[in-house]
């Protein structure tokens, strides 16, 4: 079961900017194929990560997803935004493994 949460420019605020947790936001789309690559990876790391980091997706061919990605400046996809108390604290851009990406987080969240 995925622990992985779908945001929008109407619920961003509430689930991201306002969480007690850390919250990964995966900025994407679904004809973008190294966003579907990230998919399981993301799962996986939803699982792993479960209690101390909330994984989001926003699609940024959403109308209501399309102000997010102009002031989060999403140039490329994927593009994942580490936010923690509000703002952004790390970005991820690319397909990363989830070897890579397991460590490049808890580096990040140990920051």
């Amino acid at each position: 079961m995925s622990n992985i949460i779908h945001v929008t420019g109407e619920t961003f605020d509430k689930e991201v900017l306002q969480s007690k947790l850390p919250v990964l936001v995966d900025f994407w789309a679904a004809w973008c194929g190294p966003c579907r690559m990230m998919e399981p990876v993301l799962e996986d790391l939803a699982r792993e990560f479960d209690g101390k980091l909330v994984i989001a997706k926003a699609d940024i061919e959403d109308s209501s997803n399309r102000a997010l990605a102009m002031k989060y400046e999403i140039r490329s996809i994927p593009n994942l935004k580490l936010f923690s108390s509000g703002s952004v604290g790390q970005e991820f851009i690319g397909y990363r493994d989830k070897n890579t990406f397991t460590r490049e987080l808890k580096a990040a969240l140990e920051k």
